[in-house]
């Protein structure tokens, strides 16, 4: 690293091509929006030779080609992949959406990756370290994953690298800083009229050589003289950081006996530990100016990322079990191994159709084959039944995507990653395998969608196209959970936020042209008798021939939470014929589930037959049910009514700064903190027993309030009476709609 600069990129206009998992290299980019990434994918896509210096590539198209609906949101909204060719390496970009609405494309990128590196923006200071960056770093240190640390914007005012790095020691080597170390220093140039004095080229502390780009070429030369004592100690600290990581224990005892370590015994050490995923170097990068071909800092980023970075073979395989759940030795990345490949992203194209983007795990995927679908249904998103996961497909054309173009590929190994267009039956984690042994890899956790929203069709025709569209949008972006409330009846898309509402809401129109109103959400309230009450149901009618009779008398009293409706019969001396009997009972649910004072479901409460009275001709089953609905209504008139509301147990996970906010916070909306905990990383788990109807839109404002750090759960807990303020509110709202 450093000392082997790569003279040998790849072409544009052609699909980079793996024939060996050992020549793959998968790194997915993660950042805040705004830091850089897919500026800093168009700038490796450069120095690599994969577009020319317009951004373009020879067959049209650049890396910036966003989608109509990522140019009205004005960010990226989708995960993109970048392949390039370095020095007879691939290299798969994997650029992520930095926005936290749309993590669940990030969790794809992770999952079809080997390696992370962090883009950090040095204008963003501390901020660029925080919230979604700091917490997928936390998940990628629990399984192991590599990472590596990116600087950008350091042509920003007041911009300052060795300050930057200091951050990020402190954000994401919280157990050892010095597993955060940079691998240069900048230089900069002439300071300008404001100031300013830009970084020019970066200086090598293994190689202890200045890399300049000042002059649009990358030249090697000799670092300031003037910056030697810093050069000097900053390569000390990385020397001991990487000799602390080394496999190898006697390099300690050497250096610490004054025994010079070779560069080259180092750079093979730090590349080691780079891949074990316990060293994460530290580089700067930045745009190439106009003429240059390579911006500054990425040969050194593409050197890093084939030298120290891991190829698929020694990432470990996700775990596999048959359909039925059978398990299966753990397979190994084999390009002659048995077929196991993952759709990792399912993306419509307006003139391809459904186009799938599959990692390859094991054996090699080759077009026109035929394949076995399976996946791990959509029971828990809200559907009726699970889509159909058993399935053999063939397989269409392979290609390669490169920004909006799609390049032919021929087949795709184990650990490299292809497009397949037209899977009828494959959703995001669906597994891909042979017909004779079908197997099923691991599901993969995704965020739970927090934020719902209520949505009917718009008119007639809307919806008819209704159900197959939403069908379609949660098949494609896991993040969504389709719901239809049995209780309130509402028809509830669950979100991660606003911006990926208005993304679901965009994508149903322009794509599969379907218009929908959002209407205000409904939370399933209850009702129940706060006391003992009697009712008495009359229903008797003469008008001619056959007529209706029936009387019954009853008493209704409240009972425990979760004890639903019951009923009891204490008729004595046949005042309510034996075979009526069940027809009052039905009366009473039947009304019970319509509700008896605000039209919600009625529970909790015993309700017992005292008396009643019958005619032999005229009373009838039709009659005693009408009977025991009035019976229950007369006695909520003259009773006190609970309405129910449904409590969540909330679960927020805020740094200490925010604690008290949050706290205050959850108060205001009738929340009842049960308890906190400190947890690592200098953070508190907040647990809160919150009403429902105040949590709507609690994704949103939690994020506001917390600068994007905190995240939330929440599971139903209960049932409790609602305040009477809150109740004469929801009570007046029934009554103007009725």
């Amino acid at each position: 690293m450093g000392d082997k600069a790569n003279t040998h990129p790849g072409a544009a206009g052609r699909a980079a091509t793996a024939d060996h998992p050992a020549s793959v290299r998968n790194v997915v980019l993660v950042g805040h929006s705004g830091s850089g990434k897919t500026t800093l994918v168009e700038a490796l896509a450069l120095a690599a030779g994969a577009v020319n210096r317009a951004g373009r590539v020879e067959d049209g198209g650049t890396l910036s080609d966003y989608d109509e609906i990522e140019h009205r949101q004005q960010r990226s909204v989708q995960l993109s992949v970048v392949p390039l060719e370095w020095g007879g390496y691939k290299i798969n970009l994997l650029d992520t959406p930095g926005y936290a609405d749309f993590v669940g494309e990030l969790r794809a990128g992770l999952r079809a990756a080997d390696a992370a590196l962090f883009v950090v923006s040095a204008a963003e200071g501390a901020e660029g370290v925080t919230g979604a960056p700091r917490a997928v770093w936390e998940e990628c240190a629990a399984v192991g994953m590599p990472r590596a640390i990116v600087i950008t914007h350091l042509e920003a005012a007041r911009a300052d690298f060795e300050e930057m790095t200091r951050v990020c020691a402190e954000a994401f080597g919280a157990d050892d800083p010095d597993a955060v170390l940079p691998l240069y220093l900048p230089q900069h140039g002439a300071t300008g009229p404001d100031g300013h004095a830009p970084v020019t080229g970066l200086i090598g502390l293994l190689s202890q050589r200045l890399y300049d780009y000042g002059s649009g070429t990358r030249r090697e030369g000799e670092p300031d003289e003037r910056r030697l004592p810093l050069i000097t100690e900053s390569r000390n600290r990385l020397i001991e950081g990487i000799i602390s990581e080394s496999e190898d224990e006697t390099l300690m005892d050497r250096y610490l006996e004054g025994s010079e370590i070779g560069v080259e015994t180092l750079v093979a050490d730090l590349e080691k530990a780079v891949a074990r995923g316990v060293f994460h170097p530290v580089l700067a990068a930045a745009p190439a100016p106009a003429g240059a071909r390579a911006g500054l800092g990425t040969v050194e980023l593409l050197e890093l990322v084939t030298g120290g970075f891991p190829s698929p073979l020694e990432h470990a395989v996700p775990a596999v079990t048959t359909p039925q759940g059978a398990s299966r030795p753990a397979p190994v990345c084999d390009p002659e191994g048995p077929l196991i490949a993952e759709v990792v992203k399912t993306a419509s194209d307006p003139y391809v159709g459904r186009v799938s983007l599959v990692r390859v795990f094991s054996g090699t995927l080759r077009p026109d084959e035929t394949v076995h679908v399976s996946g791990h249904g959509l029971v828990d998103r809200g559907q009726q039944e699970p889509a159909l996961h058993e399935a053999d497909e063939r397989l269409g054309a392979l290609s390669s995507p490169f920004g909006k173009q799609q390049r032919p590929l021929a087949q795709c190994v184990a650990g490299d990653l292809a497009c397949v267009a037209k899977l009828a039956h494959a959703e995001t984690g669906d597994t891909l395998s042979g017909r004779e042994a079908p197997l099923l890899i691991e599901a993969w956790d995704m965020p739970d969608p927090l934020l719902p929203l209520a949505i009917e069709a718009h008119g007639k025709a809307d919806e008819d196209k209704l159900s197959q569209g939403l069908a379609r949008l949660v098949a494609e972006d896991p993040t969504m959970r389709l719901e239809q409330n049995p209780d309130t009846h509402q028809l509830v898309l669950w979100c991660l936020g606003e911006a990926h509402a208005d993304v679901a809401m965009e994508r149903l129109r322009s794509r599969y042209g379907v218009q929908v109103d959002l209407v205000p959400h409904k939370v399933s309230l209850r009702e129940t008798f706060a006391g003992r009450a009697a009712g008495r149901g009359r229903h008797v009618k003469q008008s001619g021939g056959h007529g209706q009779f029936a009387i019954c008398e009853i008493e209704v009293e409240p009972l425990p939470e979760g004890s639903g409706i019951e009923f009891v019969d204490k008729v004595v001396g046949g005042a309510v014929p034996r075979q009526f009997i069940p027809s009052v009972e039905k009366g009473v649910r039947s009304q019970a589930a319509k509700g008896v004072a605000t039209g919600h479901p009625l529970v909790d409460v015993r309700v017992t037959l005292l008396d009643g009275k019958s005619h032999s001709v005229d009373s009838s089953d039709a009659a005693f049910q009408t009977a025991g609905a009035l019976a229950l209504r007369e006695a909520a008139a003259d009773a006190r009514i609970h309405l129910l509301e449904p409590v969540a147990q909330v679960r927020v996970l805020v740094e200490d700064a925010y604690v008290g906010a949050v706290m205050s916070d959850l108060s205001g909306r009738r929340g009842r903190v049960v308890g906190t905990e400190q947890t690592a990383g200098g953070r508190t788990l907040i647990r809160a027993d919150v009403p429902e109807i105040e949590i709507g839109r609690y994704a949103v404002d939690l994020r506001s309030l917390s600068h994007g750090t905190a995240r939330f759960g929440r599971s139903y807990v209960r049932h409790e009476p609602m305040p009477p303020q809150v109740a004469d509110r929801i009570r007046g709202q029934a009554e103007a709609v009725a």
